[in-house]
């Protein structure tokens, strides 16, 4: 039962491997450092995970992004796999805790970010751990060339200290030559096994249209294929516009963005998987880990800011192996706002230690402490109090994050914190006078003992949930309840938690990480710039420019990007063909010159000429509403 294929048909019901797959598992198994860049939807966690659950022990995964994070780990819980992950926030105790229950408790997975393998007791017990493997995932952020470097990666090399016998893993979905030449080395792999699957997707078509309505194209793109898709918009506001646009056109559509609640993206993502809303409208935080293999379209509004991201996002359309769509919609200002949006708010590092040290102000931290401090933090109320620029701050706050000054965590909250300021006897009479709160009070109370004593956190969610009411009423009760003096109320709303990772020293600090911060920038802009060649090269296939891009040199036109359709030779269409189809479709009611482009396949400009003449000849009316209908009817 501990070969390969039976693991996978027994925790994932999947009989055969996907292309690479069982030879980087094998590799692993055979004890060899192995590389494995397998594009988006390529499969790369049962690469390592299969490897894990054959031997015994633990695996110890290392991972930036604490959603994909816990999002594994729920995964593999799910299966009845003991897992487990590290994220900022649990206690010394509690830390203390998980890691003797990795060393005594049968678990076989252990998450944690490069950052938490810098503590000195995970060293210590991971010494102790009887570990089986090590894998690095998204291994590009190692590299200085990676697009999404980070330097705390230079230091997972310690896990060959701490673990010299165990072999290496490291996985990625897009890394350019250059990139894996340096994942290599920097984890110190000795004749790696090396396992590259070509970037080449053959059943998908990147498309690229100048549209000035995308609003437009956009409809007629989901209208023609009414099946899963995928569209992603430059920011929160615009995936909320335009889920209510599609609505509003009987489309089914939903929105995810980082600022909503895990309820709120759990509901919008369970509607999506399950195909009760066939368009999900996100933000590039959407989409990592999530593997739904019938995405007919994914349409990108607006430029991306690499080239790698693209490929990623675009990859989520058409696992399945059917034919799918990867399209781009752009317009004359999409060049300018590109560069405005990521080149333009590239901050300096006078900039960057400005924002560090207004931070530190924000939340008192002292000169020389702050090390492990966690603290809520609303980003729009932190620019209005110094007057800072959104976007240039943001990507300082970014980079202070990659360059493992600061961790930034994306969440909404709401703090809520409570004390009771009068005698249980003054209380429970105020109840009396005030029923519809006494529900809400007494949840409070039960799981809340201390709020007498001392200012006490209240979890809003957990408290609508007990008194089967919800966030707002349990707001609404205690704001009631502090208008009437009977607590003291604080309550405010987060959209982000920030750990400092090392001791406030101001410039000292930046000072360290200025030339990591120059050639990121650099890089940036290198990528901002490969977006645009990429977008605006209508001459050369665009599967081809894409696989050029990441250096493959065994490549062939496509077929079926928007490029190569325009090279095949069309079929001759009549203005007799045009006008048959044209009456065909006012047979079924009057329709606008809009609706007969979205419903035929001619061009517009064929269209109109059609229509003149057919008005010319009197075989078609126009209506008082600018809609056209046969003369005869």
């Amino acid at each position: 039962m501990n070969h390969p294929i039976n693991i996978l048909e027994r925790y994932w019901k999947f009989t055969s491997f996907r292309p690479f797959q069982e030879d980087i598992i094998n590799s692993v198994l055979e004890g060899e450092d192995t590389f494995a860049l397998l594009p988006t939807g390529g499969g790369k966690s049962v690469c390592f995970q299969i490897p894990a659950l054959v031997k015994e022990g633990i695996c110890i995964v290392i991972s930036p992004l604490v959603a994909l994070m816990k999002d594994q780990v729920q995964a593999l819980q799910n299966k009845g796999i003991k897992a487990m992950a590290l994220t900022s926030g649990i206690s010394y105790k509690e830390l203390d805790t998980k890691l003797d229950n990795c060393i005594y408790g049968n678990y076989k997975f252990l998450y944690l970010s490069p950052e938490r393998l810098q503590q000195d007791i995970v060293q210590d017990r991971i010494r102790q751990m009887n570990v089986n493997l090590i894998a690095v995932d998204e291994a590009h952020c190692i590299s200085q060339w990676g697009n999404d470097f980070r330097p705390s990666y230079k230091n997972i090399v310690k896990l060959r200290e701490l673990q010299p016998t165990v072999n290496v893993i490291a996985l990625t979905a897009s890394a350019i030559p250059e990139v894996v030449d340096d994942i290599i080395k920097e984890l110190d792999f000795i004749s790696p096994k090396v396992f590259k699957q070509s970037f080449s997707r053959p059943n998908l078509a990147y498309m690229t249209f100048a549209e000035e309505d995308k609003y437009f194209r956009l409809k007629a793109i989901l209208t023609k294929n009414k099946a899963p898709s995928i569209v992603y918009v430059r920011n929160r506001k615009a995936t909320q516009d335009i889920s209510r646009f599609l609505e509003s056109n009987e489309f089914t559509a939903t929105f995810y963005h980082g600022g909503l609640t895990n309820t709120e993206k759990d509901k919008a993502l369970e509607n999506w998987m399950n195909n009760k809303k066939q368009v999900m409208v996100a933000t590039n935080a959407f989409g990592m880990g999530i593997d739904k293999p019938d995405v007919k379209t994914v349409i990108h509004l607006n430029l991306p800011e690499s080239l790698e991201s693209y490929f990623q996002e675009a990859g989520r359309a058409g696992r399945d192996g059917n034919k799918a769509f990867a399209v781009i919609l752009k317009n004359n200002s999409d060049d300018l706002l590109v560069k405005n949006q990521f080149l333009k708010v590239l901050p300096k590092i006078d900039f960057i230690k400005l924002v560090y040290r207004k931070l530190s102000s924000y939340f008192q931290v002292a000169y020389g402490e702050g090390e492990e401090a966690i603290f809520d933090f609303n980003f729009n109320k932190f620019c209005k109090t110094y007057g800072f620029n959104t976007l240039l701050a943001y990507n300082a706050i970014q980079l202070l994050d990659r360059t493992s000054i600061i961790t930034l965590s994306k969440q909404f909250n709401n703090k809520t914190t409570v004390l009771f300021t009068v005698s249980n006897n003054a209380l429970f009479s105020y109840l009396e006078t005030h029923p519809e709160i006494s529900v809400i009070v007494k949840s409070i109370l039960r799981n809340y003992g201390g709020a007498f004593e001392q200012e006490t956190k209240i979890n809003t969610s957990l408290m609508a949930g007990k008194a089967s009411s919800t966030e707002d009423k349990i707001i609404e009760a205690l704001t009631l309840l502090e208008k009437a003096d009977i607590i003291t109320l604080k309550h405010s709303k987060t959209d982000a938690q920030i750990t400092y990772l090392v001791p406030r020293e101001d410039d000292k600090t930046i000072n360290r990480i200025a030339k990591v911060i120059k050639q990121q920038n650099a890089l940036k802009e290198k990528q901002v710039l490969s977006v645009l060649e990429y977008s605006n090269n209508n001459s050369i296939c665009k599967s081809v420019q894409l696989l050029s891009y990441f250096e493959e040199t065994e490549i062939s036109d496509c077929g079926i990007c928007s490029v190569c359709i325009k090279r095949k030779p069309k079929k001759k269409i009549t203005s007799a063909d045009i006008k048959k189809e044209i009456i065909q479709a006012l047979e079924h009611g009057e329709l606008s010159s809009r609706a007969l482009f979205e419903s035929l396949s001619f061009s517009e400009e064929n269209i109109n000429t059609q229509l003149k003449e057919l008005l010319e000849h009197s075989i078609i009316n126009i209506t008082n509403t600018n809609t056209y209908k046969l003369a005869h009817i």
